[in-house]
Order: C-alpha cells, then sequence, then structure tokens
C-alpha cells in the first residue's frame, strides 16, 4: 500500500471519529478511537512512537513521540487545539526529517468539521 493510499484510509477514519466524537476532547480520547478505526481497516498502527534524534554520532532519545504511525510509511499527530500553528506544522516535517519518512498528517479535532482541520505534510516541503 502506497502512503497515499494509507493517507486515504487515515483521513476517513479520523472522519468517522470525529463524527462519532465531535470536537472538544483531548487528544488521547481521538488517538484511541483513531487507532481503533484504523485498526479495523486492516492497518499495523503503533501508538506514541519513540522519534530518537541523531547528532553527529549519538542518537539521543530525549522524548519525541509521534502519536499514530501507521504502517511504518505515515505518520499521524493529533491535535485538539483552537488552531494549528506554524510551530505544529514544523514539528511533523521534523518528525518525518528524523523519521526519512515521506508523508505525515496533523488531524485538528478541536474542529466544526474536521475536513478544515487536516494539514497534510511532506518531506521537504515547508508548506
Amino acid at each position: 500500500m502506497t502512503e497515499n493510499e494509507i493517507g486515504t484510509l487515515a483521513i476517513a477514519s479520523a472522519i468517522a471519529v470525529h463524527r462519532e466524537l465531535g470536537p472538544g476532547l483531548l487528544e488521547s480520547v481521538y488517538q484511541k478511537a483513531l487507532l481503533y478505526e484504523l485498526i479495523q481497516q486492516g492497518l499495523s498502527v503503533k501508538a506514541q512512537v519513540n522519534i530518537p534524534v541523531k547528532y553527529k554520532r549519538e542518537i539521543m532519545d530525549i522524548g519525541f513521540r509521534a502519536d499514530i504511525l501507521i504502517e511504518n510509511k505515515v505518520l499521524l499527530e493529533l491535535k485538539s487545539v483552537e488552531k494549528i500553528q506554524d510551530v505544529h506544522k514544523k514539528q511533523v516535517q521534523t518528525y518525518l526529517k528524523l523519521t526519512r519518512l515521506k508523508l505525515g498528517y496533523i488531524f485538528n479535532f478541536n474542529t466544526p468539521l474536521l475536513k478544515n482541520g487536516i494539514v497534510r505534510c511532506v518531506n521537504g516541503l515547508d508548506d
């Protein structure tokens, strides 16, 4: 399955979660529900995946964690905030760079329509 195919399933799953739960809950609630939906799609998923930082020859485990990793190909960062900020986009871009993954998404569940809270991030592209 390609990154884009996985991304399509992730978006559909996130929309299903948002339709069921609505906005205003904690990120951890959306994470559990989204993990359930993704597993129901038959996808391999991991939660709170450690992202080590390599500095010169040193590998530093400093606590960076991706909310969800799908099929070891697509990274999801979940938010429940008023508005996605530039720092959130930079965070995902950095995670993609550190993991050498190509595709990531930010899902902000604190919006009336989830489609307005989805940001697609591609490794190497800053917007």
